[in-house]
């Protein structure tokens, strides 16, 4: 089964927003999310915690819903479930290559998908418009970086145009 695994600070706004996309997007792609594996956690989370209101709120304009997520913190027993773990800014990439380093292989900002280098900002209070930007920045990386996901984690099926 393949599995990745979003990781963002506190597991309550981009982590969980990309995981919710990314299983819209492989429905889309014609795969069957129920076949893998996708999470989201958090560098710096407290376990437990709801999706921000305007992360459930942006995910609801998309269809999707956040509201029985709640965040859980990164660990290696967690992250060793996963094929490839996208983080969404350089500092957590940093430091679970340097916490985690048998796992460092796996370990990939999500705008590295598509050959970019650049952190996808936390928009923890601000407006639900800036939350709007921030999914929609994550769902275009999804939807470009998409051929590198399937390939990193050694997906070989067939995948719709759809």
């Amino acid at each position: 089964m393949p599995a990745v695994l979003f990781v963002c600070t506190a597991n309550i706004c981009r982590s969980p927003m990309a995981a919710a996309l990314f299983s819209a997007r492989l429905r889309a792609d014609g795969l069957r999310p129920e076949e893998w594996l996708v999470d989201s956690a958090g560098t710096w989370a407290h376990d437990g915690q709801a999706a921000s209101q305007n992360a459930v709120l942006a995910m609801q304009k998309r269809g999707l819903d956040l509201r029985s997520h709640r965040s859980k913190t990164v660990s290696s027993y967690l992250l060793e479930m996963f094929d490839l773990i996208l983080v969404m800014e350089p500092g957590h990439k940093e430091a679970l290559q340097v916490e985690f380093p048998h796992l460092a292989e796996r370990i990939y900002l999500l705008t590295e998908m598509v050959g970019e280098h650049l952190p996808v900002e936390d928009p923890f209070g601000a407006s639900l418009e800036e939350y709007e930007k921030t999914a929609a920045e994550i769902d275009a990386y999804l939807e470009k970086g998409m051929p590198r996901i399937l390939a990193l984690v050694g997906f070989h099926g067939k995948v719709s145009s759809g």
